[in-house]
C-alpha cells in the first residue's frame, strides 16, 4: 500500500506537469549598492517555487514564470542582505531594471560568536543529556536571541534536543544515526565559508526534506555561489579557545565553466575558560564546481576539521565550595605542563558530489553521494589494583567521614556518626592535592631495580573509548513549479553505517603492559576475549571491548505546495525503513554464548505526514498554522541494551510517536515586526540506557549476594510534552536606532511513568546469560524536562551609525531550569531495605517528597554587549567586531544530573542529611564575564 500511494502522488505530479501554462519573462540586472558594480552568482528565485537562476557575470537574470496576481522575488548573496520584491500580475514580459543589494558585513560578524561551552560537547554523563539545540541564527530576531544570547546558558527552542532537528549539507542529512544528533565538531571553525544557509522552522515546509519537528537548516556549499573574493579573519577569546585565524577565497565561475572556493582555519588554547580545558583545532575546506552546460553542473566538496578538546568536570555543592565554580578535576601537572586525562578527539573528513540538472525552466533535479569515515575519541584513565586516580573521589572528601562512614559501618541500620576530626584533614589533603597526580601513577607503573626504576605491569593506563564509523550516503531531490499555483519536492535519502567501537590503549604512562582482564571477576569471568584470555596489551592494542555496529536507513518524502492570492498551504508525506545490527568481535567472560558474532536484525517501517496553512490577512500581516505526525525509529544508541558487552536487544523496543502543532501570527511593517507562537509537541515511547554504580539496589529477592552494583539503567515508554509560546518585536524607531523585543515561555515535562529495568553484569556469572530486573515504573510524570531554561527573556538596543559603526546591548532574563533527576530513586523499590527485603520504617511519605523534589535553578541575568566598524577602502573591507557577554559576570548554574548512587531511602537520606552529601548532584556552570573579538579584512 505504501508503495501504491507513493508512487500514485508522483504520478499525479508528473499528470500536472503536463498541463501548459502562458509563460512570462521576468529580467533584471543586479549591481553592489557602494561600488555599483554587477554582482554575479547571485541567487535569483520565486519564493515557494522551484523557479531558480544565478545572475550573470553583467549581473543579468532572465527568468519564465506563470502570471499570478502578486508573487515574491528573493534576490540571495553571501555577504549582502536579502532582497524581497514584489511581482504584481502581468501578462507581458516584466524587467525590473537595476537592483541593488547592500552588504552586511556588520550582520554576519556575530556568526563568528557561536562558540559551545563543555556542557553542549558533552554526551557521555550518565543522567544527563546535553544538547546544543539550533546553533545557527537566521534573520528573525527570536532566533538571533536564542543563538546569541541565551544559548550561552544552554536555552534549547521550544525545549527540543537536537535529533528533532534535521542538519542537511547539499541537501543531504548530516544527523548521525548512533544517537540523531548532528556532530558540530565536523565542520567546526568553517563560520564563514558555511553561511549560506535556508531554514525552516518547526514543521513548516522544506524544499529539501520532511524534516523534524524543530526545524530544518540547510548549508549549500556549491562553489559558484560563493561571493569572488579573499577573506581573512582573526579572533580573540577567553572562551573555548583563545585564538583563531580563518582564510577563505573564492574565485567565481570562469569563462571555461569552473568555479572554486577554499578555506583554512586554526584555533587553539593552552587552557580556555575553565581549568586545563586545552583546545586545538585545524580546519580545511574545498568546493570545486564544474559548470557541464547550461543545464548540469557538478561539484564535489570535502572538509578536513581535526579537533582535540579538554573536558570540564560536572562538581558536586561540596567540591565547588571547596574549590570554585572553574575547578576542573580532569588534569594535574606532569613535567610542570598541564594535562587532561579527558580529551576528546574528532577526525571525521568528509568528501560529497553533487550533480546539479536543470531539466527545465521550473523543473530541478539534485542529487550526491557522500562518504565520511574517521574517529572519535574520549580518553580516561583505567585502572587495575589501585586507588582511583580522581582527585575528589568520594573516599578523599570531607563528607567521606561526616556521612559515608557512618553508613558504611551502619549497614542501612540507620547509625549516624560523624567523624569530623578526620573530614578536616580530607579537606586539607583536598586544597593540597587538589589535580591528578600524574607522577604517583608512573611511579605505581614501575619496580625499583638496583639502577633506579624500570617499567612493570601497570596499574594505571590512559586509553580512550574510540568509535571509528563509515559512512555512505546517496540521495536525489526533485523540485518542479506543476502549474502557477502548485509545486512538487520529493526525494529520497539512503544511507550506510559500519561503525568499530572499542577500547584503545593510549599511553601505558611508565609502565610495561596491561592486563586484559576485568580485576573485579575472576577466572573466564573477568576475561574481556575468551578466545585470547590473559592478554598483555600495550600502547596502541584494543582491549576490554570490541564490536561493530551496523546500520541501513532509507527515507523517502514527497511534498505538495499550493499558493494562492490569499491562502498557502501545503502537503507533505516520508516513509523511511531503518535496520540495525551488533556484531560482536570479543566472546566475553560473562556473556560467552551470545557476545560472539552477529545479532538479530532489528528492522522499523516508519511514516510522517504534515501540513500547514496560512491566511494572508493583507499586504503585512499573515496567519499560519503546521501541524505533523510522525513515528521515527530509536536511535542506534538507545536499541542494544549493553552493546559493549553482548548482543542483547532492549526488551519492548518500539519506534517513537511524534506529534506536533503550532499557530503563528505574523506582522512586518517597514518600522515594527512581530511574531507570535503558540506550539505543542508530543513525543512517545522514547528510551534511554544509562550506566552506573549503585549501592543497595539490590534486595534478598534478587538472588544476588550483595546489594551493591555497577548495572545499565534502560527507561522505556518515556513521553515528553512541550507546550509554549515565542514573541519577537522589532521597532525602527529610525534609521539608525532599532528595538528588540524576545520572550519564550515554556512547559516541559514528562508525560508519562516510564517503565525501569536494572540489568546486573555480575548476575551472568550464574549461568551466562544477561539477567534483566523489572523494576516497575518510575514516577516522572509532570517532572520537568531538564537541560534548557523554560522561560527566557531579551530586551536589546541597536545604534547603526551611516558611517559604518554600530552598538548593541541586550539585557537577558533566564528561568526555571531544572536538574536532570535519577529515575530509579522515583521507583517503589527505593522504599525497600535491601538487608531484609521489607519497607524502610522511618520512609515516610513527607520525607520522600523532601528527598525527592526535583531542584529548580535560581534565575540569571545575563548583560550583553557588542559593537563594530567597518571601512571600504579601494573595494576592500576592514572589519573589527568585539564584544563582552555576561558583563556582571553572574556566577550560575547551566545544568546537572542526580547521582544514582544512593539507590534506596535509607542511603539517600542518610547522605543529605549530613548536609554535605558524598553522592549529592553534579552541577555544570556557565562563563562568567567573556569577551570577543574579531578583525576581518576581505581582499
Amino acid at each position: 500500500m505504501v508503495k501504491k500511494y507513493l508512487a500514485a502522488l508522483i504520478l499525479m505530479a508528473f499528470t500536472f506537469a503536463s498541463a501548459q501554462q502562458q509563460e512570462i519573462t521576468v529580467t533584471g540586472i543586479v549591481i553592489d549598492a557602494r561600488t555599483q558594480n554587477p554582482l554575479e552568482n547571485v541567487i535569483v528565485t520565486i519564493q515557494n517555487t522551484a523557479v531558480m537562476q544565478l545572475t550573470s557575470k553583467e549581473g543579468k537574470f532572465e527568468l519564465h514564470i506563470f502570471p499570478q496576481k502578486e508573487q515574491l522575488l528573493l534576490l540571495r548573496s553571501q555577504g549582502y542582505k536579502d532582497y524581497l520584491l514584489k511581482i504584481q500580475s502581468s501578462k507581458q514580459n516584466i524587467n525590473l531594471g537595476i537592483l541593488q543589494l547592500e552588504d552586511t558585513y556588520s550582520d554576519e560578524v556575530p556568526a563568528a560568536l557561536i562558540t559551545l561551552s563543555d556542557n553542549d560537547f558533552s554526551e557521555d554523563n550518565s543522567s544527563s543529556e546535553m544538547t546544543s539545540g539550533l546553533l545557527q541564527s537566521s534573520k528573525d530576531a527570536f532566533m538571533q536571541a536564542s543563538a546569541f544570547n541565551w544559548g550561552q546558558a544552554r536555552f534549547r527552542v521550544r525545549g527540543l534536543d537536537s535529533e528533532n532537528g534535521t542538519m542537511m549539507l547539499n541537501g543531504m542529512t548530516m544527523n548521525k544515526i548512533y544517537d540523531g544528533r548532528p556532530q558540530w565538531n565536523n565542520w567546526g571553525g568553517l563560520n564563514n565559508i558555511l553561511r549560506n544557509q535556508e531554514f525552516s522552522v518547526g514543521t513548516a515546509a522544506s524544499n529539501y526534506t520532511f524534516g523534524g519537528i524543530l526545524g530544518t537548516q540547510q548549508i549549500t556549499t556549491r562553489a559558484s555561489l560563493y561571493r569572488k573574493g579573499t577573506s581573512l579573519t582573526f579572533s580573540g577569546s577567553n572562551t573555548t579557545y583563545t585564538w583563531r585565524a580563518i582564510g577563505t577565497y573564492a574565485s567565481g565561475m570562469n569563462s571555461s565553466g569552473w568555479a572554486y572556493a577554499v578555506a583554512a582555519g586554526k584555533r587553539w588554547a593552552d587552557e580556555g575558560y575553565f581549568q586545563g580545558t586545552n583546545f586545538n583545532a585545524d580546519s580545511f575546506f574545498i568546493s570545486v564546481e564544474k559548470k557541464l552546460n547550461n543545464r548540469n553542473s557538478l561539484n564535489i566538496t570535502g572538509f578536513y576539521t581535526p579537533n582535540s578538546r579538554g573536558k570540564n568536570s560536572a562538581n558536586t555543592s561540596e567540591v565547588t565550595s571547596l574549590m570554585g565554580e572553574k575547578y576542573n578535576s580532569y588534569w594535574g601537572f606532569q613535567n610542570g605542563e598541564k594535562r587532561n586525562a579527558r580529551i576528546k578527539n574528532v577526525e571525521e573528513p568528509l568528501v560529497m558530489l553533487n550533480h546539479y540538472f536543470k531539466i527545465d525552466a521550473k523543473t530541478n533535479l539534485n542529487s550526491s553521494v557522500m562518504y565520511q569515515f574517521g574517529k572519535v575519541g574520549n580518553s580516561s584513565i583505567d585502572y587495575q589494583n589501585a586507588d582511583s586516580p580522581d582527585p575528589v573521589n568520594y573516599k578523599k572528601m570531607p563528607s567521606y567521614f561526616s556521612s559515608l562512614y557512618a553508613k558504611d559501618q551502619g549497614q542501612f541500620s540507620g547509625e549516624f556518626t560523624p567523624d569530623y576530626e578526620n573530614a578536616a584533614k580530607n579537606a586539607i589533603s583536598l586544597l593540597e592535592n587538589s589535580q591528578i597526580d600524574w607522577a604517583t601513577m608512573y611511579l605505581a607503573n614501575q619496580k625499583p631495580t638496583q639502577n633506579g626504576y624500570e617499567p612493570a605491569k601497570s596499574k594505571y593506563v590512559l586509553y580512550e573509548d574510540r568509535t571509528d564509523d563509515k559512512t555512505f550516503a546517496v540521495n536525489s531531490n526533485l523540485n518542479m513549479q506543476i502549474t502557477p499555483n502548485i509545486s512538487f519536492d520529493g526525494g529520497f535519502t539512503f544511507r550506510k553505517l559500519k561503525s568499530h567501537n572499542f577500547q584503545y590503549l593510549l599511553d601505558l604512562l611508565g609502565g610495561e603492559y596491561f592486563e586484559d582482564i576485568d580485576p573485579f571477576y575472576k577466572g573466564n569471568l573477568s576475561q574481556s576475549d575468551l578466545q585470547h584470555p590473559d592478554r598483555k596489551v600495550r600502547k596502541g592494542d584494543i582491549y576490554g571491548y570490541n564490536y561493530n555496529l551496523f546500520a541501513n536507513t532509507l527515507d523517502l518524502f514527497t511534498q505538495f505546495k499550493f499558493v494562492y492570492n490569499k491562502t498557502e498551504f501545503y502537503l507533505a508525506q516520508s516513509y523511511a525503513m531503518t535496520n540495525y545490527q551488533r556484531e560482536g568481535l570479543y566472546q566475553n567472560g560473562l556473556y560467552p554464548t551470545y557476545s560472539l558474532g552477529k545479532s538479530d536484525k532489528v528492522n522499523f517501517e516508519n511514516f510522517g505526514f504534515k501540513g500547514g496553512f496560512t491566511y494572508k490577512i493583507s499586504g503585512k500581516q499573515l496567519l499560519f498554522f503546521n501541524a505533523a505526525h510522525l513515528t521515527r525509529a530509536p536511535s542506534l544508541r538507545n536499541t542494544f541494551s549493553n552493546s559493549r558487552l553482548n548482543n542483547s536487544i532492549v526488551n519492548g523496543i518500539e519506534s517513537e510517536n511524534i506529534s506536533s502543532a503550532e499557530a503563528n501570527y505574523v506582522y512586518r511593517s517597514p518600522k515594527f515586526k512581530m511574531r507570535f507562537t503558540a506550539y505543542y509537541s508530543l513525543i512517545k515511547n522514547t528510551s534511554k540506557i544509562s550506566f552506573f554504580y549503585a549501592e543497595g539496589i539490590f534486595d534478598n529477592g534478587a538472588g544476588y549476594d550483595a546489594t551493591d552494583a555497577f548495572v545499565s539503567q534502560t527507561l522505556t515508554h518515556l513521553d515528553k510534552k512541550n507546550t509554549g509560546a515565542e514573541l519577537s518585536l522589532e521597532y525602527q524607531f529610525s534609521s539608525t536606532l532599532k528595538a528588540t523585543l524576545c520572550a519564550a515561555y515554556g512547559n516541559y515535562v514528562y508525560s508519562s511513568n516510564p517503565n525501569v529495568s536494572i540489568t546486573n553484569d555480575a548476575n551472568a556469572a550464574k549461568d551466562g546469560a544477561q539477567t534483566t530486573f523489572d523494576f516497575g515504573q518510575a514516577y516522572l510524570k509532570n517532572y520537568k524536562q531538564p537541560g534548557t531554561p523554560q522561560q527566557a527573556y531579551s530586551f536589546g538596543m541597536e545604534y547603526r551609525d551611516p558611517k559604518f559603526w554600530w552598538l548593541a546591548a541586550n539585557i537577558n532574563y533566564l528561568a526555571e531550569s531544572y536538574i536532570d533527576v535519577s529515575p530509579i530513586s522515583r521507583t517503589a523499590q527505593f522504599y525497600i531495605n535491601p538487608a531484609n527485603n521489607f519497607p524502610f520504617p522511618e520512609a515516610t511519605s513527607e520525607r520522600g517528597n523532601q528527598l525527592l523534589k526535583q531542584e529548580k535553578f535560581d534565575p540569571v541575568s545575563l548583560l550583553n554587549i557588542s559593537g563594530g566598524k567597518s571601512w571600504r577602502i579601494r573595494k576592500k573591507y576592514i572589519g573589527v567586531f568585539a564584544s563582552v557577554n555576561n558583563v556582571f559576570n553572574s556566577i550560575y548554574k547551566t545544568g546537572g544530573f542526580e547521582q544514582a548512587r544512593n539507590a534506596n531511602f535509607r542511603a539517600l537520606n542518610q547522605d543529605v542529611s549530613s548536609g554535605t552529601p558524598s553522592f549529592g548532584p553534579k552541577y555544570y556552570y556557565g562563563y562568567g564575564r567573556t569577551y570577543f573579538l574579531n578583525l576581518t579584512i576581505g581582499l
